[in-house]
């Protein structure tokens, strides 16, 4: 990699420096509380990508890194995550937001409508094998601190284009930010990082990918990607504009309270493997089934309302794991006849069972424009479980849970990282990583104490 950073002309604007001292100072002061939120997403996103190891995004994602992001030295290169290949930093964190975008498990932010700990994540652990040195703590602050950029990132671009675009469209500059604070880089590189980085970033249509359901997803690969390259190339002299989102003046409103507001805390941990849009319904379905008692041969018909996005889901029969995370119709037979929503059960041969295929024409689902005048704030659905007996029972309106309104329990994120680890791994490796939540926040811990545990290739049980 290149002898240190390259010294670019200082940027100018005294918003853009009050940005970049929160990006890169080291003695950044982080609240315990968001650092230990931040530990907590760190190890759910890690389950979510090793739940997604062996499927085929994934697979074809480390090969095509492999053959054409490879590293020119050992000092430009990265292991991949649940594989130990080494490929060019970039090659690493794109193969892996790659991955574990193509399992739906991930963190997200409501006001973005999207997701940044796929990208970050990723690049945390690229850039970190540059340092062995790095402490656990350290690593928590950083990533804490992609977050809230990225995040404010993401605020500014919806607020400011028409187009519902992918995540990678502004996780990539979490993504530059990031690695400019690992690589000690100065304001001025950081500048041009971040320009490069909302530049060449994926304006992807989220609602194509909806409509046509594929391994494209939320377009956080190429966020990463993007994002890490950025750093890089700013590091090395390459030159690029000003972030609109970032010094535009019609969004210095989302930046002004950078540092005193921790965005990292209102994240969701979704509890299923599947769109967000998908989860309210099927919090619905699970509080009728559990208080009720009812059992599938109880149930005649499902009547769903949900928000203009949600009811865009797909709604045929999925043929692939791609089409049955974006299917709500889907989901709810899922919930309705395993009572759970698995990585397993949303690939593989349960894509063909016949018990949760019959539900698909008794599930109808339409938009309801007091949800859809709640999103992307919250998301809200009702339904309505109508009975062979005649009898209905309603839902009344459900946020989907998991963020702060809700939170998911310590047994309910160590259940979903069983649910996502238990078919890839041994338990004591499962144990190991799981232990690591509270040994990261510890003064002291290395990084590398987890970064060993998540290296080496998983196999299916």
């Amino acid at each position: 990699m290149h002898d240190g950073p390259s010294r670019i002309a200082e940027p100018d604007g005294t918003r853009f420096t009050t940005i970049a001292r929160f990006a890169l100072n080291p003695e950044l002061e982080v609240p315990e509380t968001a650092l230990r939120f931040a530990a907590r997403l760190l190890i759910d996103t890690i389950g979510v990508a090793a739940g997604a190891a062996t499927l085929q995004p994934g697979t074809i994602a480390r090969d095509f890194a492999i053959d054409f992001h490879a590293a020119g030295s050992q000092d430009t290169a990265a292991r991949m995550l649940f594989d130990g290949r080494r490929v060019s930093v970039p090659g690493a964190a794109w193969a892996l937001a790659t991955q574990i975008d193509n399992l739906d498990g991930h963190d997200g932010l409501n006001r973005t409508k999207g997701h940044i700990g796929c990208a970050v994540v990723p690049a945390l652990f690229a850039f970190a094998e540059r340092h062995p040195e790095l402490e656990a703590r350290t690593a928590l602050k950083a990533l804490a601190m992609a977050y809230e950029v990225a995040a404010r990132a993401g605020i500014s671009l919806h607020a400011t284009v028409s187009d519902y675009h992918t995540s990678g469209a502004w996780n990539a500059l979490g993504v530059a930010a990031l690695g400019c604070r690992m690589e000690r880089a100065d304001a001025a590189i950081l500048r041009h990082a971040l320009g490069i980085a909302e530049y060449h970033g994926p304006r992807s249509q989220m609602m194509r990918e909806i409509d046509n359901p594929t391994m494209l997803h939320d377009g956080s690969g190429m966020g990463a990607l993007v994002g890490a390259s950025a750093t890089l190339m700013a590091m090395r002299g390459f030159t690029g504009a000003p972030a609109i989102t970032v010094e535009a003046d019609d969004v210095a409103d989302v930046w002004a309270d950078l540092g005193r507001e921790w965005t990292i805390e209102s994240n969701y941990i979704k509890p299923y493997p599947i769109c967000r849009w998908a989860h309210a319904a099927c919090d619905a379905l699970h509080r009728i089934v559990q208080e009720q008692g009812i059992r599938p041969n109880d149930v005649d018909r499902i009547e769903v309302r949900t928000f203009t996005e949600s009811a865009r889901l797909f709604s045929g029969a999925p043929r692939t794991t791609s089409q049955a995370q974006y299917s709500l119709g889907f989901a709810l037979a899922t919930m309705l006849e395993h009572g759970r929503i698995t990585p397993h059960a949303i690939s593989g041969e349960r894509l063909r069972d016949p018990d949760v295929l019959a539900w698909l024409p008794r599930i109808t689902v339409t938009e309801d424009a007091h949800h859809s005048a709640r999103f992307p704030e919250g998301r809200w659905s009702d339904i309505t479980v109508i009975l062979r007996d005649g009898r209905q029972v309603h839902s009344g309106d459900v946020q989907a849970r998991g963020g702060p309104e809700e939170p998911m329990s310590d047994s309910e994120l160590r259940e979903k990282f069983e649910s996502m680890t238990a078919r890839v791994m041994p338990r004591a490796r499962r144990d190991a990583i799981w232990a690591m939540l509270e040994e990261l926040c510890e003064p002291g811990t290395r990084f590398s104490a987890l970064a060993e545990l998540v290296y080496p290739e998983v196999e299916a049980q």
